[in-house]
């Protein structure tokens, strides 16, 4: 996983058991099957093949067998194949092969609460409330609202929309429930963005 715009760190699982010198060893990394990445070509970066995007944005830690893409993008998301060929006899012969998948990450800014419209509220009538948040990656699980004096979420219906330029998804939630009546409650909205990136809240609304 990389943060949007920070630098990813793919690892080529690579333990020189052999303590092959750099200079007999072809490295190279492609995304896919096509997409030339990096390439060192016996102790040498070689630049020839590489894919137009990727020019001047990877750099090589041959202590850790890893590589660095810089500037990780939404469009960098994807399978990376590091190949690793020793010259052996003169014809080079692959000694080791790794994957990996790149997940890009952006935050979310945190979900505000709006009331959807004005004047006073009367019992009766319903409160109809929206939640927001923007710019984020990857796309939300679901957008639920926390009434404090009930102890129960509600699903809300939930609005996603994807920048067709930066790929970010902003998403929106509505909630219309009766005006409450006799007691003040809190209302607080959860964006839910899966097991690993966890939950963010807003700041309860007093009503």
């Amino acid at each position: 996983k990389s943060f949007l715009n920070h630098t990813a760190n793919l690892s080529c699982y690579f333990p020189n058991s052999q303590k092959n010198d750099i200079k007999d060893l072809r490295i190279f990394w492609q995304k896919g099957t096509v997409e030339v990445v990096h390439e060192v070509y016996y102790g040498q970066e070689k630049r020839d093949n590489l894919s137009p995007k990727y020019v001047n944005r990877t750099k090589m830690d041959m202590d850790k067998w890893t590589l660095q893409l810089l500037n990780a993008a939404i469009v960098d998301e994807g399978q990376y194949t590091c190949i690793i060929q020793h010259r052996d006899k003169g014809s080079p012969k692959v000694i080791h092969t790794s994957e990996c998948l790149l997940h890009i990450i952006a935050n979310y800014s945190q979900p505000e609460i709006a009331q959807l419209h004005t004047g006073q509220l009367k019992p009766k009538e319903y409160l109809n409330l929206s939640c927001s948040s923007s710019g984020g990656y990857p796309e939300p699980k679901q957008m639920t609202w926390l009434i404090s004096h009930e102890n129960k979420t509600h699903p809300g219906h939930m609005d996603v929309s994807q920048d067709a330029v930066t790929k970010l998804y902003n998403v929106t939630s509505k909630l219309s429930i009766p005006v409450p009546t006799n007691i003040p409650i809190n209302i607080s909205c959860f964006l839910h963005l899966g097991e690993q990136l966890g939950s963010l809240v807003s700041v309860p609304l007093s009503i």
